[in-house]
């Protein structure tokens, strides 16, 4: 079972407002004083968790190294210039990475966003100003459609047209005079077949098109992989298995490309200036990366191991629980995994279940990898990602799940409304009621019996929806691809005979009210 990946976290709902990760009444009440200690966060009613999840951005991504921590607070205390600072760095990471040259970004998104910059204006003082202003200039990005995805809005953010191929001959017709670049997810799906990034580069050097990698959750190789490939750019987050800020990220490559999208960043007056890094986050990301080079990765590995063992040995004691270990599939989040099932009938609890449990537990425990539905298939399991785990966790992540697995709490399913289920049959007109902001929708709903099925439509997109009315309730989600992402809406509400309404479920962007009416046919 593949773990979750940083970029389906968010299709499959919000974790913070889904999966009940933000307390209740967040933001409601009057804030306390910040305590600068050890108390730092629960003084402002924040609480911490143990991350047997992976590196994820909402998750606060990793914990940084002694190393890099000291870097930052001793570049604190200096005044420097921040175009030497980068020029120094540039040659070390150079040296570092054997890539021709580096620059430090805030995160991997902002160095596809200046990557993009520069393969579309270059060093040219006239065309960076004129950005996102494209008329005249290169315009198009190519991109496979297995690598679109919700973080290349960085790159859109140009105002460039993504240009999607599925295949070879695709691919090189669209290499055209207004094409800027090539821009590639790394993935499994980008490692063979006619457009693996070594065979995209080989098609895009030919045409003088320059190969952008998004590599921000691999692990970082020297030599780098991706460049040996042919690509020309590759970016990283930094926040992640480097354990370097959280904030910041790498853009390795040819050399003046490289710098020409430093020169469309901060602190220069260019279309990046909004991602601004500072010297702490320069420094502290070559800390990093000087670590790197010098961490025991064999004996992360077996430390990692021994974790998983200490968890996977004590949740065997539970009968019927069975464990088993699970390799990485690429360079994302490159660790061994530990998936722990069982069969929910039998033990009363499903996976999905004790993942929430852990979540909002003492300590609170984020996991991932869970399934298993009281209203459907019980079989559960749920997966423990030692990436991110710091010494000691390990026992108390084996303790709680135990624990949970041992002596499952009773969890009454919810009551199910009486009486034959609403007719709801037809065409709807709904208006949804967001934190700022309102829009009209408009549903198409085909009802056999409890089960529907039919069309949402949104504003300008649309997308199938499926759902269920139990009683007078009712339950449906769809979907609206746009771009690299899905739009995911839940809706959840009551009839009374031409009107319903209720809370719509937006994931990641939080939760809206809605409304809707019959459309009455003249």
């Amino acid at each position: 079972m593949k773990l979750l990946s940083r970029r389906r976290l968010f299709q499959t709902g919000g974790l913070l407002a889904g999966a009940g990760l933000l307390p209740a009444g967040a933001g409601t009440a009057s804030a306390a004083p910040l305590e600068v200690g050890p108390g730092l966060y629960p003084s402002i009613g924040v609480r911490p968790l143990i991350n047997c999840r992976g590196t994820f951005t909402i998750l606060s991504g990793s914990q940084t190294l002694p190393e890099v921590k000291q870097a930052m607070d001793l570049a604190s205390r200096s005044y420097v210039h921040i175009d030497e600072l980068m020029d120094a760095v540039g040659k070390r990471l150079a040296e570092l990475t054997q890539a021709e040259w580096g620059i430090v970004t805030t995160g991997c998104a902002a160095a596809l966003t200046h990557a993009t910059a520069a393969c579309i204006a270059g060093a040219d003082p006239e065309k960076m100003q004129r950005l996102p202003n494209l008329a005249g200039l290169k315009n198009e990005v190519v991109v496979p459609r297995y690598s679109r995805n919700e973080y290349d809005h960085a790159v859109r953010m140009l105002g460039v047209k993504m240009v999607e191929v599925d295949t070879a001959a695709q691919f090189e017709d669209a290499l055209r005079p207004n094409t800027a670049m090539v821009m590639i997810l790394a993935c499994p799906k980008a490692e063979s077949g006619p457009l693996s990034i070594e065979n995209a580069c080989r098609m895009a050097q030919r045409k003088g098109v320059p190969v952008l990698v998004d590599a921000a959750a691999e692990n970082l190789t020297i030599p780098n992989i991706h460049l040996r490939h042919g690509a020309t750019m590759v970016g990283y987050s930094g926040g992640k298995c480097l354990r370097g800020p959280q904030s910041a990220g790498l853009l390795l490559g040819r050399k003046d490309l490289v710098q020409a999208a430093f020169l469309n960043s901060a602190p220069h007056h260019a279309f990046g200036r909004s991602l601004k890094m500072g010297k702490e986050e320069i420094v502290g990301m070559l800390a990093a990366v000087e670590m790197w080079v010098r961490r025991d990765h064999e004996a992360e590995w077996r430390r990692w191991q021994s974790w998983l063992d200490t968890i996977g040995n004590r949740a065997k004691q539970v009968s019927g629980v069975t464990t088993e270990i699970l390799q990485p599939e690429d360079l994302s989040n490159h660790a061994p995994r530990l998936r722990i099932v069982w069969d929910g009938a039998k033990l009363g609890i499903t996976g999905t279940e004790i993942e929430d449990i852990l979540l909002n537990g003492d300590p609170r425990i984020a996991v991932g990898g869970a399934s298993g539905n009281r209203h459907g298939d019980m079989a559960s399991a749920l997966t423990v990602m030692p990436y991110m785990m710091m010494p000691g966790d390990d026992a108390v992540a084996a303790e709680a799940i135990y624990r949970i697995l041992s002596n499952p709490p009773k969890i009454e399913p919810p009551e199910r409304p009486q009486g034959q289920p609403a007719d709801v049959d037809g065409q709807w007109e709904a208006h949804l009621t967001f934190i700022n902001g309102a829009s009209d929708h408009r549903f198409v709903f085909e009802q056999h019996g409890e089960r529907l099925a039919g069309t949402h439509h949104g504003d300008v997109l649309s997308g199938d929806l499926a759902g269920v009315v139990e009683g007078n309730r009712v339950t449906f989600h769809s979907g609206h691809r746009i771009e690299g992402t899905t739009l995911r809406y839940r809706f959840t509400g009551t009839v009374e005979g031409d009107a319903m309404r209720g809370e719509v479920g937006l994931g990641e962007y939080g939760k809206a009210q809605w409304t809707a009416r019959r459309h009455k046919y003249s």
